[in-house]
């Protein structure tokens, strides 16, 4: 129950910073036609790849303060964490700006499509710092044990950019464009809460602790967090890849592949939220080098039952969800068969995301992200060779191929008997009187 508790407002807040921001754009969006949700389905797809970038710094600050909390100090994680948060954000957002129109060309041919992904590009591109500042002030709450506050300054994120799409979108007339600058302008408010609350967090738990940028720091959260950035990263990849085959398919057959791929996201999220409730508690248990061997396995059974109850209501609301997005008979049947296809592909993904959190705060993230890109290698050939020779259903067999191959090399990992993990000793100090006297945050 203990995981329970840590996921579900995890799961909130996924549900609501990630799903729910791209749901609202393509929502609002909807009425300027199938190119502007095409064009909003490009670009919200590069964005889940700039957040695969940006996740090695994320995760790996959450699981090192996670091991130091208590321990020692956490300044010099933090102030590290920034620093690398800077040069990657640079490096993401001023090559997005200047090469927006050819990244939306990778993904359709349509010059209308191209143009709107290209004024998203504009507008999200520039607003990336933001973005990569919030997902790490969140990784240092949830390092802390606390995944509420970010499942709070998240819900505020959506209130603010259901308010302001319709103003930008159509008050202000800027169409696509004006859902990307809603979107940028929501999460630098919701920062700036989240910040200050983060500052008042750490003064009173370290005081006025202080510490200075440190190579081995850095070096500490590349490597605990580069095997899940990569894992995120190819996915993202491979997302985008799977776009540009589905673009093949025509306009409908994109659009309704976008439409069908955000409402599928609610149930994904659970997934990922057990994931990184997983990360945390065993970063904070102590169990960092290596968990037992049932630990694992509940969270995999978990991971399977989440994916079965996300198919089983997925099939149950498809039509209506469908609905919201589009009135164009041929996207919405493109979106509905999509979704009947997905519990194939859902119920063996959901046990490998849930997992990785286990694997990758044990020390055993390279194994995870091996097996995901075994399973993209079989995936990919097979959804360019079988959607040309049954469609779009093609596609969607070939996910499913590729997501239980994954689950099927990852189970040793989890099935085997407790091995010794390469988390660091030097992060595993005894607990400080101090902290094992007073109360823990989300503990």
């Amino acid at each position: 129950m203990r995981l329970i508790r840590l996921a579900l407002p995890v799961y909130v807040e996924l549900l609501t910073a990630v799903v729910a921001v791209g749901l609202i754009d393509t929502l609002w969006v909807s009425g300027l036609g199938s190119e502007a949700v095409a064009a909003v389905t490009v670009a919200t797809t590069t964005e889940n790849l700039a957040l695969g970038v940006i996740l090695c710094v994320g995760t790996g600050t959450t699981v090192l303060v996670g091991r130091r909390d208590g321990r020692a100090p956490l300044a010099p994680v933090i102030r590290t964490a920034w620093l690398l948060l800077g040069g990657f954000a640079l490096a993401v957002a001023v090559p997005g700006v200047l090469l927006r129109e050819p990244i939306a060309r990778l993904f359709t041919d349509d010059p209308v499509t191209v143009g709107l992904a290209a004024g998203y590009y504009a507008v999200a591109f520039a607003g990336i710092p933001v973005f990569y500042a919030q997902n790490l002030v969140d990784g240092v709450f949830k390092g802390l044990g606390d995944t509420r506050t970010p499942m709070r300054t998240a819900l505020l994120c959506n209130v603010l950019v259901i308010g302001l799409d319709p103003l930008l979108i159509y008050g202000l007339g800027l169409g696509v464009r004006g859902a990307a600058l809603a979107t940028v302008a929501a999460r630098l408010a919701t920062l700036a809460v989240s910040a200050l609350l983060l500052v008042r967090r750490l003064r009173a738990r370290t005081g006025a602790e202080k510490g200075t940028v440190s190579r081995s720091d850095a070096a500490a959260i590349l490597r605990t967090g580069l095997p899940m950035s990569g894992d995120f990263l190819a996915r993202a990849l491979v997302g985008m890849a799977l776009t540009g085959i589905v673009g093949r398919h025509g306009v409908a057959a994109l659009a309704g592949y976008g439409i069908g791929l955000k409402i599928m996201m609610a149930g994904v999220m659970s997934f990922y939220a057990l994931r990184q409730a997983a990360m945390i508690h065993t970063s904070r248990a102590g169990e960092a080098d290596g968990p037992p061997r049932g630990h694992a396995a509940l969270v995999v059974r978990y991971g399977l039952a989440a994916g079965l109850a996300a198919s089983l209501v997925l099939n149950a609301l498809a039509p209506a969800a469908v609905g919201l997005f589009t009135a164009d008979p041929a996207v919405a049947a493109e979106a509905v068969w999509f979704l009947r296809c997905m519990p194939l592909y859902l119920v063996p993904f959901g046990g490998l995301i849930a997992v990785g959190g286990v694997l990758q705060a044990g020390g055993r993230g390279a194994g995870l992200l091996a097996a995901t890109l075994a399973g993209f290698a079989v995936q990919l050939p097979l959804a360019f060779l079988l959607g040309a020779r049954m469609g779009t259903t093609g596609v969607w067999l070939a996910m499913a191929a590729g997501a239980a191959l994954s689950l099927g090399l990852v189970s040793p990992a989890w099935r085997g008997p407790r091995a010794p993990g390469r988390a660091s000793a030097r992060d595993r100090a005894p607990r400080s009187t101090r902290t094992a006297a007073g109360p823990r945050s989300g503990r």
